[in-house]
């Protein structure tokens, strides 16, 4: 083989290798619709009975509750992988009174799998919310922080 060859081959070599490293350390995508509406649902759920605790409304569960969200991420153009501050759920469940509610939040989703929602104030009340005390307090369903699980 001549010189010239050598290092092509060489070149095309190290070419492949830096693919597979690549394709190797993406992996799959860290931010996906699933994980998404499996991490959304029960941290909605869980801060709407602390809302319910703070209101002195006796009786809401996350069972209760039973929320679910349906997630997209800018459309039906756009995949819904990645991160990015443009992804639209849809959470239903079940409010105080039984009756099924549907609500639209928008989150902002990190690179590193964690997330800020906010929903309608129509549906989940405003910034802050009045305790069984008479004090004002924030109201956790309003905006909120969550995380993907980490382990799928």
């Amino acid at each position: 083989m001549n010189r010239t060859r050598l290092l092509k081959a060489g070149l095309g070599l190290a070419v492949a290798a830096a693919a597979v490293t690549a394709t190797t350390a993406a992996g799959s995508p860290d931010v996906t619709k699933v994980r998404v509406e499996k991490a959304l649902a029960p941290t909605f759920a869980n801060l709407y009975v602390q809302q319910s605790h703070i209101l002195g409304i006796p009786g809401i569960t996350v069972a209760g509750i039973d929320a679910s969200a349906t997630c997209d991420r800018a459309g039906p153009k756009v995949a819904d992988v990645g991160s990015g501050a443009d992804w639209i759920c849809k959470i239903t469940f079940h409010d105080d009174h039984q009756k099924v509610q549907t609500g639209k939040f928008e989150l902002q989703i990190k690179a590193d799998s964690t997330y800020v929602a906010g929903g309608p104030s129509k549906l989940i009340g405003l910034a802050t919310i009045t305790d069984r005390s008479g004090k004002d307090v924030p109201n956790p369903v309003f905006a909120f922080d969550g995380a993907l699980n980490p382990n799928g």
